[in-house]
C-alpha cells in the first residue's frame, strides 16, 4: 500500500527556479567529479568497449583478459582483442512520475528528492561532455527531450524536468512507452530509468529495453515506506484506494507493510538484477553522495573482472 502524506508540503510560488536549484547543485557536482570521482564516473558507464573492433598482437601493458586464446593457439604468438570505445555515453533518463510519489513524511517528498538525483545525473553528464535526454512519464502523457550535448542544453534540459507540473494524487498511474522507449536513444546508450517502483510484474517491453540499452533504475525511499512508525497513528491518503484511511500500527497493518515491502524489493530486483545497476535513496539521505558510492561499487566491481 502507498501512502500519501497529507502533510507533504504543496509547491509554493516563493521556492526557487529549477535553473537557480540547478546552478546550486553543479558545483557539487563538479567538485565530485574532480576530487573523488575523477574518471570512475565515465568508466562505470562505458566499460571496456562496447563493439569488437579486430585482433591485433599482444603488446605489453595490455589487458591480459583481452587475449584471444584461439588466434594465440593458431599463430603462436599472444594476440588480442580491440574493441571500438565509443567516444561519448548517451544519457537517457525515464523519469515516471506517479502520484505515489508526493509522499513525505519529512520536510521533503519523494518526488523532490528523486527529481534532485535526476538533476545531479544530468550534471555529472554535462560536466562529463556527455549526450544527455529525459523522458518525463506521466498521467498526462509522455515529454521527451532528445539527447544533447553541452553544458547549457543539458542545463535546459534539466531545468526543464525540474519544472513538470506534479501529477494530482487522485490521477491514474502513468502508462510507460515502451514502443518509444525502444528507439529513443542509440544502441548501447545507458537508459536510466528513475521512479516508485511499486510491486508489479516486469512489462513485457522492458525486456526490449535491457538487450538494447545499458539498464539501471534509481528509486527513492521515505523512511516510513521502510519501517511504520512506533508507537503513532497518522491520517494518509492511499491514492490505490481513492480515500484517506488511518494507520493505528496495529499489527495486521504492520504485518501487511512488511508483506508490501517484501513484495517490492522481489519486483525491483527482477527488474534490475545486477545489484550494481540498482541505486536505493533515502530521502533523508545526501543523494549526491550516494550517488558517489554508486559509481565507486561500480569501478570496484569492474576492477575485479
Amino acid at each position: 500500500m502507498a501512502l500519501l502524506s497529507p502533510n507533504s508540503p504543496p509547491p509554493a510560488a516563493t521556492q526557487k527556479s529549477p535553473l537557480a536549484i540547478l546552478r546550486q547543485l553543479e558545483w557539487r557536482v563538479r567538485h565530485a567529479v574532480e576530487n573523488i570521482l575523477s574518471g570512475e564516473y565515465r568508466s562505470a558507464f562505458r566499460g571496456r568497449g562496447m563493439e569488437f573492433d579486430q585482433v591485433v598482437k599482444y603488446e605489453f601493458g595490455d589487458d591480459v583478459r583481452d587475449i584471444d586464446w584461439n588466434v594465440t593457439a593458431r599463430l603462436g604468438e599472444p594476440y588480442r582483442k580491440k574493441f571500438v570505445e565509443e567516444r561519448e555515453v548517451t544519457l537517457l533518463l525515464v523519469f515516471e512520475d506517479s502520484p505515489s510519489l508526493h509522499f513525505g513524511s519529512g520536510a521533503q517528498s519523494k518526488r523532490e528528492a528523486l527529481l534532485e538525483l535526476a538533476g545531479l545525473v544530468m550534471l555529472l553528464g554535462a560536466v562529463n561532455r556527455d549526450r544527455v535526454g529525459f523522458v518525463h512519464v506521466s498521467p498526462a502523457g509522455p515529454l521527451v527531450r532528445e539527447p544533447v550535448r553541452g553544458r547549457g542544453q543539458i542545463m535546459h534540459a534539466a531545468a526543464t524536468l525540474l519544472a513538470r507540473p506534479a501529477p494530482a494524487p487522485t490521477d491514474a498511474p502513468p502508462e510507460m512507452p515502451w514502443r518509444f522507449l525502444a528507439r529513443a536513444a542509440p544502441k548501447h546508450s545507458v537508459l536510466l530509468w528513475l521512479g516508485d517502483f511499486p510491486p508489479r510484474i516486469a512489462p513485457e517491453g522492458w525486456a526490449v529495453l535491457q538487450r538494447r540499452y545499458q539498464t539501471m533504475g534509481f528509486r527513492v525511499d521515505d523512511p516510513w515506506e521502510r519501517a511504520l512508525p512506533a508507537g503513532e497513528s497518522f491520517a494518509a491518503y492511499d491514492p490505490a484506494a481513492g480515500r484517506l484511511v488511518t494507520l493505528d500500527g496495529s499489527a495486521a497493518e504492520r504485518a501487511a507493510h512488511a508483506a508490501w515491502v517484501r513484495e517490492r524489493e522481489v519486483a525491483w530486483n527482477a527488474l534490475f538484477p545486477d545489484a550494481l545497476a540498482r541505486l536505493v535513496v533515502g530521502t533523508e539521505e545526501n543523494r549526491l553522495d550516494a550517488l558517489v558510492r554508486f559509481f565507486h561499487a561500480r569501478m570496484r566491481a569492474g576492477a575485479r573482472r
